[in-house]
């Protein structure tokens, strides 16, 4: 049982006392690089390792599309390895895996072991227990008793069939009953973060009750391997005395002391430092000797240093974030493989042994999830959530696969014994996602806040009827003020590089306390103009420990997160209120999380950030040595995506992932979606000083208007914006001609014959513009018909009159009137309308420079009834500036009109507007 401090000895002899000089020609010198040298077992070891980490990644991928959890692919990948299938090759585990290489692979295998355990007590928070106590200790107490007892039932038959009578009976009872009894914790956390249970009743109690499970069963396995290494009773009672002082020692004494120093070194404040991380790591191993050396196996020696580590300041996850990576991607495989390679299916042979396996399925299933669902009813959840937390608890995963391997060292199982129980493992593992996803579908949960209220009781009741929306979509001249403007906004952020530029956004969002309406016209609103904004924080969910860790605190996060805390901060200086919520999930789920967000706090804007421009291009700033005349540089934050400038293959990836991301949010958005690619660049202007009464920067708006609903939405935030007093703006209709001489904005034959031919082509490319690739996620629309591009029309007509000119019988309030007076309204008719929209741009930029303000462009995405298309004209101004890269991923993200401005290098900040389908809701 002492596998961890023999093989340590062991190796020490073999690489001190018995390494000599080996020949340095190695293969070229006609030497098998697969063959074993006690001396030297490093080749074969990374032959090993390579092969074992390359099947369980590709059985990874596959199984990860069924959100299966990593383990089985590495239990699996073993199996696969082992005697079952590739064993069966001739010369295979001879040349791969052979006999006298296992123990250094077994080593190696083993400190992973240790560090993982480690990383399980960094998991497990006491002050879960605490908090849940009521609930979840019926739950953990019936979830570990009943299954106990089923499997110890089970162990008499199993005992007299297959296991030796040298074997002693209470042995293999104890083993099988706490195989049984046993909850895969970090595996269950995992699957809650996924299935996002974590914020719902069942989770918690879920959570809470596999935290007792879990520390609860590594004692029972430890009291288990204590009792096999016993001579007789009595030395049994002095290893578990033994045990217990050692595991006292670690939890008052030690414990104090390593609080102690993570706050003398700073490293609660800060992260581990250096000589506190290796005062853990020594720590660590010291356990896992300590406990291994008195006779209880050395796992739970590290598992007991794990628990000690204190949780302030968010040090167990930094910890785990240090050490996760080389766990799991070389340890853990290498242990499980282990498990693979000593599970020979091959045995299960006969009816008898199929029969027994079986019924070990059966049983360990109905012990958990009998025991687990009355537990639960008992305390008061309905039958639906009873039966989901049962399933949950019976998973099983690699908790019981270190049990079982144990066993088997030990010489407790046979290897017949130990395939039925990995099957079983494997099996009901498998079994729990599917399971909880019929038993609880999202419709059934019940989620709380991180008060305990329900999710469902925070949207206001004042949140706008969709029908007002909509008829302010088609202007309806009987609305007589702007009652329908925004109020509630979703901001996402998942970057600290968002903040600034977000919050410069939503300073004007809502007009300043001197502007706001007055008492007789506050009588007459139908709500409140009172803008609240939810800030909405992202964080991916990776393979990574930590991520689960992070998941699974995610109500202290709430208050944590530098991001929020930032948001909330510029709320109460600038007078909004400001709501926080965190969704942790995986990449791919994120952009349908944003929407499901939006739509759960009500919001009627989701404000989306594009990176910035400073965080793909880092500008070294050198203002001692550059005169203040010198420009800053033109830096296009698509370049990334694009490959200009020679990017790294890094930033080119994340800048298409983040592409992606934004299409994804504007594909699965029931709302209203902005995207605003921030281009301000640090140091090139003062940024807007927050408070409202502050005379920072000011904002100039430029919206070229061609009509749809999308560009409809972009100038009702237009004038919203405008209504704060440092905004202004010019809004410009286009409108497209055919002839030459009726153009009023430039003279370019070339452009003027390119974009004549367009007009030719619009009928036959209506229909293919609004339908992307659909390698990646993106808003498809059905088929426009005549009617409602007519309807259309005349809502683009109404608008434009009722806000550019509006009749005596219009009766605008004094926020509207003064929104609308700084304003100016232009209509231009051009054949080339890009050409025309991207000069006036310039010579505003120009001109907002002089005056020590900033531009900033609002377009709509134009994706659905879109007036024009404007693809040849695109084509040519990307030709003339040599980035025919943009027409595959920017114009699919923000189309056309903004990409033409980003194209021809607008240093501008943009925001794309894309409008909700509402005909469709």
């Amino acid at each position: 049982m002492r596998e961890f401090s023999d093989g340590m000895t062991n190796l020490a002899k073999a690489t001190l006392w018995r390494r000599a000089a080996t020949e340095q020609g190695g293969l070229l010198s006609g030497q098998d690089p697969s063959a074993f040298n006690t001396a030297d077992p490093l080749r074969l070891w990374i032959i090993q390792v390579g092969v074992i980490v390359l099947t369980t990644q590709l059985l990874a991928l596959g199984l990860r599309k069924m959100r299966q959890p990593k383990v089985i692919a590495e239990v699996i990948g073993g199996i696969i390895l082992g005697p079952t299938a590739f064993g069966r090759i001739p010369g295979f585990q001879q040349h791969i895996f052979p006999k006298d290489s296992q123990p250094y692979l077994s080593l190696v295998a083993n400190i992973g072991l240790c560090l993982f355990l480690f990383l399980v007590g960094l998991e497990i928070d006491a002050a879960v227990i605490k908090r849940n106590a009521r609930l979840s200790v019926t739950v953990a107490l019936a979830g570990m008793a009943i299954p106990f007892g089923f499997g110890a039932a089970l162990s008499v038959p199993l005992y007299h069939t297959f296991i030796d009578p040298s074997v002693k009976f209470a042995h293999f009872m104890l083993f099988t009953g706490v195989a049984y009894s046993i909850t895969a914790f970090p595996v269950l956390c995992r699957i809650l973060t996924e299935l996002k249970l974590l914020d719902t009743t069942v989770g918690i109690v879920v959570l809470s009750a596999g935290v007792g499970n879990d520390i609860v069963g590594w004692t029972l396995l430890a009291l288990s391997v204590a009792l096999v290494n016993a001579g007789s009773g009595l030395m049994a009672l002095w290893i578990l005395l033994t045990c217990v002082g050692w595991t006292l020692f670690l939890l008052f004494p030690v414990k104090m002391g390593l609080r102690w120093l993570s706050r003398r070194t700073g490293s609660v404040e800060n992260g581990p430092t250096m000589f506190f991380m290796t005062v853990t790591i020594l720590l660590l191993f010291g356990s896992a000797f300590m406990t291994d050396v008195i006779g209880v196996h050395a796992i739970f020696g590290a598992f007991l240093s794990g628990l000690i580590v204190p949780r302030e300041g968010g040090l167990a996850i930094a910890l785990t974030e240090k050490l996760e990576d080389m766990v799991s991607i070389i340890f853990l495989p290498l242990y499980f493989t282990l498990s693979g390679l000593s599970t020979d299916l091959g045995l299960l042979n006969n009816g008898i042994t199929w029969g027994y396996t079986v019924a070990i399925c059966a049983l360990a299933y109905s012990g958990k999830f009998g025991g687990c669902t009355v537990a639960a009813r008992y305390a008061g959840f309905t039958w639906r959530e009873a039966s989901t937390i049962g399933s949950l608890m019976s998973c099983k995963g690699l908790v019981e696969l270190i049990v079982l391997n144990v066993g088997l060292s030990a010489g407790i199982l046979s290897q017949r014994v130990f395939s039925m129980f990995v099957l079983e493992a494997l099996l009901l593992t498998f079994m729990t996602t599917p399971a909880v996803t019929l038993l609880y579908p999202p419709e059934r949960r019940v989620r709380v806040s991180a008060t305990g209220a329900n999710f469902n009781s925070v949207i206001d009741a004042d949140i706008e009827d969709k029908s007002s929306v909509t008829e302010s979509r088609l202007g309806d001249p009987d609305v007589k003020d702007l009652s329908p403007w925004k109020t509630r906004f979703t901001v996402v952020l998942d970057k600290i590089e968002h903040v600034p530029g977000m919050i410069a956004l939503a300073q004007f969002l809502q007009p300043p306390p001197s502007t706001l309406v007055a008492k007789e016209d506050s009588k007459r609103r139908s709500g409140s103009r009172d803008v609240v904004i939810d800030a909405l924080r992202l964080i991916e969910l990776s393979d990574r420990t930590s991520a689960v860790m992070k998941s699974s605190v995610w109500d202290t996060l709430m208050y944590t997160d530098p991001l929020l805390g930032i948001f909330r901060t510029f709320g109460e200086l600038n007078g909004m209120t400001v709501s926080t919520s965190i969704t942790i999930d995986s990449y791919d789920d994120l952009a349908s999380s944003v929407a499901q967000a939006a739509g759960r706090h009500g919001s009627q804007l989701v404000l989306v950030p594009w990176l910035p421009p400073y965080h793909s291009h880092p500008v070294e700033h050198h203002h001692h040595t550059s005169p203040p005349q010198t420009p800053m540089p033109t830096i296009n934050p698509f370049d990334k995506l694009f490959g200009n400038d020679g990017p790294t293959h890094t930033s080119h990836s994340e800048s298409a992932l983040h592409s992606h991301f934004v299409r994804g949010v504007f594909s699965k958005s029931t709302t209203d979606v902005a995207l605003f690619v921030d281009q301000h660049i640090p140091g090139d202007m003062p940024r807007v000083t927050t408070g409202a009464s502050g005379t920072g920067g000011r904002f100039h708006i430029f919206l070229p208007f061609f009509g749809g609903p999308d560009d409809r939405l972009a100038l009702e935030f237009v004038v919203q914006l405008c209504a704060h007093p440092r905004v202004s703006a010019t809004v410009v209709r286009f409108e497209r001609t055919d002839d030459l001489s009726q153009s009023r904005s430039i003279d370019k034959p070339e452009a003027a014959y390119l974009s004549i031919k367009e007009k030719g082509d619009v009928h036959t490319r209506e229909n293919t513009s609004t339908v992307a690739s659909r390698a990646f996620p993106d808003t498809v629309y059905g088929n426009a018909t005549t009617q409602t591009r007519m309807q259309s029309e005349t809502a683009d007509n109404i608008i434009w009159l009722r806000y550019a000119s509006p009749s005596s019988t219009e009766s605008f309030d004094s926020v509207a009137s003064s929104a609308l007076s700084r304003i100016e309204w232009k209509e231009t008719s051009t054949p080339a309308p890009l050409h025309s929209l991207v000069e006036q741009a310039a010579a505003l930029e120009d001109s907002t420079s002089e005056r020590r303000s900033r531009l900033m462009i609002v377009t709509g995405r134009s994706r659905r009834l879109a007036v024009e298309t404007h693809h040849v004209e695109l084509k040519e101004l990307m030709d003339q500036h040599h980035d025919g890269g943009v027409m595959q991923e920017v114009k699919k993200t923000v189309g056309d009109i903004a990409s033409s401005f980003i194209v021809t290098g607008s240093k501008a900040s943009i925001i794309v507007l894309q409008a909700a389908n509402v005909s469709t809701d």
